[in-house]
This record gives structure tokens, C-alpha cells and sequence, in this order.
């Protein structure tokens, strides 16, 4: 049983091609273009069968039965220069599935079931030339949850529950030597790689949500999800601890962090203006922690305005980068570049601010279609390499990043 659930949730992912940058860490803004267009605030304002694993409490909402589905086109754009000059990932184009199902099944008790693409990162520099072309690495997490919501409203008063099964799949792959000439020239014989790994785990989201005639508060509540893949973090990164370095990972478990959120809305004729503020825990998750990753605080702002059959959204999403430079001074700053160069080099998660914009059109009372474009300005990252300058003749000292994104998301619904 359990391996047809990976192999039918496998299909899904497998949509997605590339591995994606979900931009607030490895986490997607928002799921669903409604979200997406509005910045990503989902906990206080209600987006109906979109909610399912944001906010639970929100899909009381629906008033018969919702049925929305979809997807984003995801684009990333990462550069590393690790002393040979700056190379493109070529990870750079992925596709995200949406479905989500909500029903109003008696006067206060609601139900639906959702299936997203939720998180996911990586990068692809297989054809990086040069004198340590950024290790020819190959890094792919994609993350899949399916979840079925369910929500009592009592008055204005509602709150749901969550539960999730979650589907993820990691390969990291690198080489250190290229050809005997670079061998010659002094590389390490440095290699990592032990093909995909896959999981499954389980967690919740839970949500509160109030209505006061125009205003609407919410809180929710995501639990970490323990995922192990066997062979990948201890397995592709072996080589480096037996130079002494990645001292600090001894198990294969990447933990998908815990989540709190609070949120608000307030619509005023035809205009709604809601805000968002989440923490996510990467530096109590399993693995990112191992990483040297920082919690990280989320801001969310966004905007609709509403008129008979169309509506027209806009959003702004601001986070710090949860990936911290660590000491990389001297030989004791041996473990410490590795971390460096991992984190900007396969899971360059850096993106700190998302612009918006969205819209809706309903082509009757039961057929409707959400776009969303988001576009996130090109961040710098330079992280120190110090103890780390004995990878080839550059003798790297530092390693840099570039990376910004966009994306379309193009969502149908239809309402029975």
C-alpha cells in the first residue's frame, strides 16, 4: 500500500520536472494563484478550496461544492561563481500542480481533499566548464502533499484540521575532478552521488478563523514532517567529511520545518486589504539545522479588488535569507566552508522579496479562471571559502550567487 501511494504520488511530482525554488526558503509563497497573486497571504483571508492547506478554518467559505485546479510554471534564474567565473544553472524551468476540492457538506460542517506541489529546490550545473565548474553539481528536492481538510463553523467562529501526507523526493550528485588535466593540476578526487531518494511522512495543518461582519482574523498552525533519504546527505557528502569537513551531518533526515502563522483581512466595498505574518523553524528541522539555517520570518501584504465578475490582485512578500555565512576562517573554518559552498552552491534558497499580481474572470456563475504573475528581483550572495582554497588552481576564497525568479500560475474553478 505503501508503494503505490509513492509510485501515484511519484506521477504527480514527476510533473514538475526541474527542480523548483519555492522562494520563502523552500516553501511556495502561496498555493494557488488567488495566494499568489495577493502576495501569498492565505491565513486570515479566505482563497475557498485553496485553503485546504493553508488555513483550514478558511474553506468554510465555500457555499455548495468547489472544485479549482492548476498549476505554476516556475523560472528560476541562479548563477554561481565558485573562482572560474560566474555559470548558469541550467535548473532553471518547472511545472507545479494544484487541485483542490472543497464542499459545504451540512450547515456547519465542511470537507474537501487538496493535492499540491508545496516546496522544492536545486540546482544543475552539468555543463559548467572551467577550472572547478562550480563540481558539475546536480541537487533536486521536490516536495508533494496531499491533504484532506475539514472545518466546523459555528457563527462567525470556525476551525479546521488538516491532515497530510507528504511525498518527496532528493538526489545530490557532484564530481570534483573533470579531466586529468585538472586532476594533474591538484583537485581533490572528490565525487558524491547515490541516486534518487524518496519518502513518505506525515503532519497536519490546524487553523482558527474569526468573522466580524467586514474583518477577518485567522491563525494556523503547520507541524514538521520528518523525511529521511537514505543514502543522500551522509552518502553524496561522505567525501568531504573525510577531509574533516561536514562534521555536523551524520543522518539522512531533512525535516520539512514547523509553522505558525497569524493573519487579517478587512474588505470595504469591493476592496479587500489582508496581511500575513509567519515564522518558519528551519533551525529546529532535522538536516537544515545540520545546514546552518536560520528561522525565518514572513511578511505578507495583499490586495483585490472585486467587481460583479472579475477581480484584480496585487501582493508584496518580503522574508530574510535563512541561509547563514558561517566562519570559514583558517583550517578551523574548514566545516564551516562546506556549509558555505553547499548552500549557495546546490540549495541556493536566498530570495528575500516577491512582487505580485493577479486577476480573475468569471465566465459564468459556476466556471471561473485566477492568473498570477510573481516576480522576485535578482539577490547577491557572497559567502567566505577561506579554509576551503585548495579545490583547484583558482584557490577560491569566496563563493557568490545570483538568483531571482518568476513565475505564472493559471488556476480553473468551477462551482456546484
Amino acid at each position: 500500500m505503501k508503494r503505490s501511494i509513492k509510485l501515484a504520488l511519484a506521477a504527480a511530482v514527476a510533473l514538475s520536472g526541474t527542480a523548483a525554488f519555492a522562494t520563502n526558503g523552500d516553501h511556495l509563497i502561496g498555493l494557488g494563484a488567488k495566494a499568489r497573486g495577493m502576495g501569498g497571504v492565505n491565513v486570515g483571508v479566505s482563497h475557498g478550496a485553496e485553503s485546504a492547506l493553508a488555513n483550514p478554518a478558511l474553506i468554510t467559505s465555500v457555499e455548495g461544492t468547489e472544485v479549482s485546479f492548476g498549476g505554476t510554471v516556475f523560472m528560476p534564474k541562479v548563477s554561481t561563481n565558485f573562482g572560474a567565473g560566474y555559470a548558469d544553472s541550467a535548473a532553471d524551468l518547472s511545472v507545479i500542480p494544484e487541485v483542490a476540492i472543497g464542499q459545504k457538506a451540512s450547515e456547519n460542517f465542511y470537507w474537501g481533499i487538496g493535492m499540491f506541489g508545496t516546496a522544492g529546490m536545486g540546482t544543475d550545473y552539468r555543463d559548467a566548464t572551467g577550472n572547478t565548474a562550480n563540481f558539475n553539481m546536480v541537487t533536486n528536492l521536490q516536495l508533494m502533499q496531499f491533504g484532506v481538510p475539514m472545518a466546523y463553523k459555528v457563527d462567525g467562529f470556525s476551525v479546521g484540521v488538516t491532515p497530510i501526507l507528504q511525498y518527496g523526493s532528493l538526489d545530490i550528485n557532484y564530481k570534483g575532478n573533470l579531466d586529468a588535466t585538472n586532476m594533474s593540476m591538484g583537485y581533490p578526487a572528490v565525487s558524491g552521488g547515490a541516486g534518487v531518494a524518496q519518502d513518505l511522512g506525515f503532519g497536519y495543518t490546524a487553523g482558527v478563523a474569526l468573522e466580524m461582519s467586514d474583518l477577518t482574523l485567522g491563525a494556523s498552525y503547520k507541524s514538521a514532517i520528518d523525511m529521511e533519504y537514505k543514502g543522500q546527505l551522509t552518502g553524496a557528502l561522505k567525501a568531504f567529511q573525510n577531509f574533516g569537513l561536514l562534521t555536523s551531518m551524520t543522518s539522512d533526515h531533512l525535516e520539512q520545518p514547523a509553522e505558525i502563522g497569524v493573519g487579517a483581512s478587512y474588505k470595504m466595498a469591493g476592496n479587500t486589504f489582508a496581511i500575513d505574518y509567519k515564522q518558519i523553524k528551519w533551525s529546529d528541522a532535522k538536516g537544515y539545522k545540520d545546514f546552518g539555517w536560520e528561522n525565518q520570518n514572513v511578511l505578507a501584504l495583499g490586495y483585490q479588488f472585486a467587481q460583479d465578475n472579475w477581480a484584480l490582485r496585487a501582493g508584496y512578500n518580503h522574508a530574510k535569507n535563512p541561509i547563514k555565512e558561517h566562519s570559514a576562517a583558517g583550517a578551523a573554518g574548514g566545516n564551516g566552508a562546506a556549509l558555505n559552498m553547499f548552500n549557495l552552491l546546490g540549495f541556493p534558497a536566498t530570495i528575500v522579496t516577491h512582487y505580485t499580481v493577479g486577476a480573475s474572470y468569471g465566465f459564468s456563475k459556476t466556471t471561473s479562471l485566477d492568473l498570477a504573475y510573481v516576480y522576485a528581483p535578482e539577490v547577491t550572495d557572497t559567502y567566505s571559502m577561506a579554509a576551503f582554497a585548495g579545490f583547484g588552481p583558482m584557490n577560491p576564497t569566496s563563493i557568490s550567487t545570483k538568483h531571482s525568479q518568476t513565475s505564472g500560475s493559471a488556476q480553473l474553478n468551477f462551482k456546484f
